[in-house]
This record gives C-alpha cells, sequence and structure tokens, in this order.
C-alpha cells in the first residue's frame, strides 16, 4: 500500500513529461498545418471559423466547471478581461496568424519563442522585475541571432517574409503583455475562468474583423484534410493543448517544464523541411540556435524569474 502511494507522484511526474512532450511535437507540427489551410481559405477564413468554434469550446468548459451558473464578475473585471481578451485574442493571434501566413514556419516558430524577452522586458517598464547583467546580455544575444537568422531575408529583399516576421516579433510582445495583466486574475479566479472569459470577449473583435473574409473565403474547395486540419489545429493544438499544458505545469513545475518550449522551433524546422520543402542555410541554423541560447539566458538566469516563468501558456 506504501509502496503503490510512493509510486503515483513518480507516474504523474512521467505522464507529465510524456505529455509535455507529445505537445510540443503538435506545437511544432501546428506551424505547418496553418499554412497548409491557409493555402485553401487564407489566413482571414482560419480566423473567422477558428472563432467561431473557439467560443463554443469556452462556453462548453465553463458549463463543464460551473454548470449553469458562471462566477460574476464586477465591472472592472469585466473590463479588465475584455483588455486581455483584445490582447491575446484579437491582436496576438489575429497578428501571429498572418504573420505565419506572410512567413515560413520556421521563422514563425522561433520569432514567437522570443516571447520571454518581451515578458521580462515588460516587467522591467513596470518596475515589478529588475533586469540582471546577464538578462541583459541574454536579450542582446537573443536580438543578434534573430537579425543572423533574418539576414538572408533582408539582404535578398525578401520583404514579405521580413515584414512577416517583424509582425510576429510585435504579436509575441502583445502575448508577453497578456502574460503579465493575466497573472492577477489567475490568482482571483483561477485559470479555467479567465481563460474561458478572455477567449469569449476576445472573440467579438476578432470575428468583425474577420467576417469579410472568413464569408468570402471559398470554403467549398476545401477538402475533407483540410477541415480535419482546422478542427485540429483549433480543438486539440490550441484550446485542449493550452489546457493540458496547464495540468502539466501543475504537477511538474514551471521552471521545469518551461525549457521543453525551446524544442518546439527544432520540431517546426524538420517538420516544415520534411513536408512543406523548406530550406535552412548555415547562417540561418546559426542565427535560430544563437537566438534560442540567448533567449534561454535570459529567462533563466537570476533568482527573481518567478513571474516571468510562470507565465500561462500562449494562446495561439
Amino acid at each position: 500500500m506504501s509502496q503503490a502511494h510512493d509510486d503515483a507522484p513518480r507516474q504523474r511526474a512521467a505522464l507529465a513529461l510524456g505529455l509535455a512532450l507529445v505537445l510540443v511535437v503538435i506545437w511544432g507540427v501546428n506551424f505547418s498545418l496553418q499554412k497548409f489551410i491557409f493555402g485553401v481559405v487564407g489566413p482571414g477564413g482560419f480566423l473567422f471559423a477558428r472563432y467561431l468554434i473557439m467560443p463554443a469550446c469556452a462556453l462548453a468548459l465553463l458549463l463543464w466547471r460551473y454548470g449553469r451558473h458562471f462566477p460574476g464578475l464586477s465591472r472592472r473585471e469585466f473590463w479588465e478581461l475584455a483588455r486581455l481578451g483584445v490582447a491575446g485574442h484579437f491582436l496576438h493571434v489575429g497578428m501571429v496568424t498572418y504573420g505565419i501566413h506572410w512567413s515560413t514556419a520556421f521563422s514563425s516558430s522561433l520569432i514567437l519563442a522570443c516571447g520571454p524577452i518581451f515578458t521580462l522586458l515588460i516587467l522591467r517598464l513596470m518596475g515589478l522585475e529588475p533586469l540582471h547583467r546577464a538578462q541583459l546580455a541574454g536579450v542582446a544575444v537573443a536580438f543578434v541571432g534573430v537579425l543572423i537568422f533574418l539576414s538572408d531575408k533582408l539582404l535578398g529583399g525578401q520583404w514579405l517574409a521580413t515584414g512577416g516576421d517583424l509582425f510576429l516579433l510585435v504579436a509575441a510582445s502583445f502575448f508577453s503583455y497578456y502574460t503579465v495583466a493575466a497573472k492577477p486574475l489567475i490568482e482571483r479566479h483561477g485559470g479555467v475562468l479567465t481563460m474561458a472569459y478572455a477567449t469569449l470577449l476576445g472573440s467579438v473583435p476578432v470575428l468583425l474583423f474577420a467576417a469579410p473574409a472568413g464569408l468570402a473565403a471559398p470554403w467549398g474547395q476545401a477538402s475533407w484534410q483540410v477541415w480535419l486540419a482546422l478542427v485540429w489545429s483549433v480543438t486539440v493544438a490550441a484550446f485542449l493543448g493550452w489546457l493540458l499544458w496547464g495540468w502539466v505545469n501543475a504537477v511538474r513545475g514551471v521552471a521545469r517544464t518551461a525549457p521543453l518550449m525551446y524544442l518546439m522551433p527544432p520540431v517546426a524546422g524538420l517538420v516544415a523541411w520534411l513536408f512543406a520543402g523548406e530550406q535552412y542555410t548555415g547562417i540561418k541554423l546559426a542565427g535560430a540556435g544563437l537566438t534560442l541560447v540567448g533567449v534561454a539566458l535570459a529567462q533563466f538566469t537570476g533568482r527573481r524569474q518567478a513571474l516571468a516563468r510562470a507565465a500561462p501558456a500562449p494562446v495561439d
């Protein structure tokens, strides 16, 4: 009896690690999967369909958790969640969608991995966390890595792809704002309620923006593979994936789990190389490696990084 009791935490930890690795692979594949969907219905069509499905998932989650009596909110909290929804869904997810469309799968995954850099900078600007020398060095290394990574596009005059990467950098900063702004709400109401309400409120401006493109998209030309990829990308990779990631963080601890996210760009790059024909030069791979080293150095150096490391998962 005692042995079985002692083995239970180990089994949960092993399950959490296995699930985390599966999720990293799912998210790495999702970049190429989204570009496949965009090729048929466009990024606007994808956004429109995504935000018809996401509110339904959010409502189902609330019903499962609270039944028909959802917790009430004060007027102040309502507007806080509305701002959170706009930043996380309308700005972050909307910009990520178009950024992926204009850029490549590997570039998109790498640029979005720079998100913790912006989180640290926002925390510093708000006076919540200082930046130590090693972290400043990590920020500098990461941005040098990004410049090296983008150098072939800049020198080759690939302005659309370069613009997509820069768009993704801005999108990463909006998610960093979401990370910081969500923390007090999650502490008061829990992750489920915060995520669900922010999704419902953030879906409204996304649907208004994406409706013209969504209604004009050639849905009749979408094969069953496109529909399957769309449902998988929205329900499994996005909504269910980040709920499971929250459980993994709770079991393993955020500090032990967060470094696994740096496996996502290599997975995305490998999948794009195998199935989408992307090619990588030595300079590009060196820039990618330098970027990830800089981000890791900035995020995990120092003893006062609990808030940055305890960030909620991205909503894209």
